[in-house]
């Protein structure tokens, strides 16, 4: 690695010559308008800024490429990526072709500023103006675009400044900025007016010049360096907010196999599936699931150790197992990433679907073994820890199944050779009454609301039944309300008290005791109904309908609300266990049957 010097000049050469690309790894450009006026400034201020990073490109690009945003895209040879440094040069050369949709950027002289109805600003700093679109398509202010009113202000549009012969440019502007000053006769007065206007002139080309020679150092990485060196290199240096995860660079290696976007791809099967996308970003999921079809972990190693072209050859078969795991997710109760137990799940259901076909007993048996995998996983700790590690050990087993492999001694495997089934139990009732509240990012919390959701978990006011299209309208509600149980010093906040319903009906709750708020419910409709809603999400109604708090002192109140809610929660909790059973057995059930 050597440090070099490099005027802006010479840069912006290289980007209008397309001699310097961004691999496509690299994020768009981010910066706002005040970073971008504060670059500005230090360049006209001739102060120093951090180096920038290159990767000098031998006979053939290490990385697929892109140009920088509003570049011409040329088609020459290009000899240097640039690593890092792209939100600076973005920024310059946009600011030096004042190319922004809705900004303008000029440099105040207050030497010229004539303009008695703007606030008072700093000589030589940069001000950067809003634009706008009405409706008859013109871009206002409109004065941003004219000279002799831009200079009425002292300000100098930045694009006067970029490097390059553009003597003529700078000669019209000067002309058109000072046309209302030119005097109607009189030699002495014209001879003024013209060496105000060499003044001025002299003015922006001391700032060109200031521009152009403005040295922008860079670290150059030779063109033999391994592509792993640079990338290591490029992910120590990056110090964006958010910097670019080793994913991120995995994208940019299938890209080079694939030769063509992977953000495209993205797109494409998110336009064909959306509903894949709820689960998790797709990203993760294309490479964690092509990791499995290779038999790699996955995680970030085997997305690294994987084999690229090989990806390329089973796309079409990791798409298809993807959206079959997105509707096999929704038939199971569990929407969305938010209601997810465990993410670890996904690309293992997705790559399983390899070897599952369409239709026939084959996939009936096949997707009865996916049930009790997706439930044993939600409730055993088997993913609590070493996740990936994990659910590769299962993946495997459950992929000798599924093709019906045989052992050493000519037996096939079965559930008892899948470490999920055999080395973990099933929890129990007092681990669910430990189980924190459902909107948390916990394994078992989210759990116990999967069940909930799997049984219909219809709406305590409307009787609408929870699906895709509607769960990000429910709320989480406390069937215990929370409100009264604060009163007595409990802690309301746990997944057995939880349960999805609407907004309005939450409201309408409010901290009515349970037994009032059922009676509020049975006025408007039958109490079969209400028992049907309250079913659906495995509520015991009995535990629930107590009352008769009115009477006591706040002592007797606090033990019988306390008593009354332990009761509750553990009925609850039995409820969603004997379901957690008959679902990790496969078996087909419904509310009313667990509930009695």
């Amino acid at each position: 690695m050597e440090a070099r010097n490099r005027n802006l000049s010479d840069w912006y050469g290289k980007i209008k010559r397309g001699e310097i690309k961004l691999p496509r790894f690299q994020r768009f450009e981010a910066w706002d308008r005040h970073r971008i006026s504060s670059l500005l400034e230090t360049v006209i201020q001739n102060l120093p800024l951090g180096i920038t990073l290159v990767l000098e490109v031998g006979e053939q690009e290490k990385f697929i490429s892109r140009h920088l945003e509003t570049a011409p895209e040329t088609n020459g040879r290009v000899y240097e990526h640039l690593l890092d440094g792209q939100q600076r040069l973005t920024a310059l050369w946009r600011a030096f072709h004042n190319n922004y949709e809705r900004e303008t950027y000029f440099i105040y002289l207050n030497e010229y500023d004539r303009y008695d109805k703007d606030e008072e600003r700093d000589d030589m700093t940069v001000y950067c103006r809003g634009r706008y679109v009405k409706k008859n398509g013109e871009l206002y202010p409109l004065w941003c675009d004219e000279p002799a009113k831009c200079f009425q202000r002292g300000f100098i549009p930045t694009h006067l400044l970029k490097p390059g012969d553009i003597q003529s440019e700078v000669e019209e502007w000067v002309k058109q900025a000072t046309r209302e000053l030119e005097p109607d006769g009189g030699k002495e007065e014209l001879r003024a007016f013209y060496e105000f206007q060499n003044r001025l002139s002299s003015r922006i080309y001391e700032l060109r010049s200031i521009v152009a020679n403005y040295n922008l150092p860079y670290l150059s990485l030779s063109a033999h360096t391994d592509k792993s060196v640079a990338l290591n290199v490029f992910i120590n240096m990056n110090t964006n907010s958010k910097p670019l995860s080793t994913y991120d660079i995995i994208v940019a290696e299938v890209e080079e196999i694939m030769g063509q976007s992977l953000h495209d791809l993205l797109d494409e099967i998110d336009r064909q599936d959306p509903n894949i996308s709820r689960y998790e970003e797709l990203s993760n999921l294309i490479l964690n699931t092509s990791a499995l079809l290779q038999n790699q972990l996955p995680n970030q190693r085997g997305a690294w150790e994987m084999d690229k072209q090989t990806i390329l050859e089973k796309w079409d078969v990791m798409k298809r197992g993807l959206s079959r795991m997105a509707a096999f997710m929704k038939t199971e109760g569990v929407y969305d990433h938010q209601r997810l137990p465990t993410n670890a799940v996904l690309s293992v259901i997705a790559a399983l679907f390899q070897d599952i076909p369409e239709s026939g007993d084959q996939r009936g048996q096949n997707e009865l073994l996916l049930k009790r995998y997706l439930w044993h996983s939600f409730f055993t700790d088997r993913y609590e820890n070493s996740a990936a590690t994990h659910a590769f050990a299962d993946f495997t087993a459950l992929h000798k199944i599924i093709r019906g492999e045989k052992k050493e001694d000519g037996s096939l495997f079965t559930i008892n050779d899948v470490p999920i089934f055999s080395d973990h139990e099933l929890v129990d009732v007092d681990e669910l009454l430990t189980a924190e509240w459902s909107k948390r990012a916990t394994i078992r919390g989210r759990a116990i609301l999967a069940v909930a959701c799997r049984f219909g978990a219809f709406d305590f006011s409307t009787g609408e039944k929870l699906d895709a299209a509607n769960i990000d309208q429910r709320h989480y509600h406390h069937i215990y309300p929370d409100a009264l149980l604060k009163e007595a010093n409990i802690n309301g906040y746990t997944a057995l008290n939880c349960a999805l319903i609407s907004d309005k009906t939450n409201i309408s709750i409010g901290r009515k005791e349970p037994l009032t708020y059922m009676k509020d419910r049975f006025q408007w409709t039958s109490e079969e109904i209400v028992r049907e809603r309250l079913q659906s999400h495995l509520i015991p109604i009995t535990e629930l309908a107590n009352g008769g708090y009115e009477n006591l002192s706040e002592d007797e109140k606090r033990m019988k609300l306390t008593r009354d809610f332990d009761v509750f929660l553990r009925k609850r909790a039995e409820l969603i266990m004997k379901a957690v059973h008959w679902l990790s057995e496969g078996r087909q059930l419904s509310a009313k049957e667990i509930c009695g």
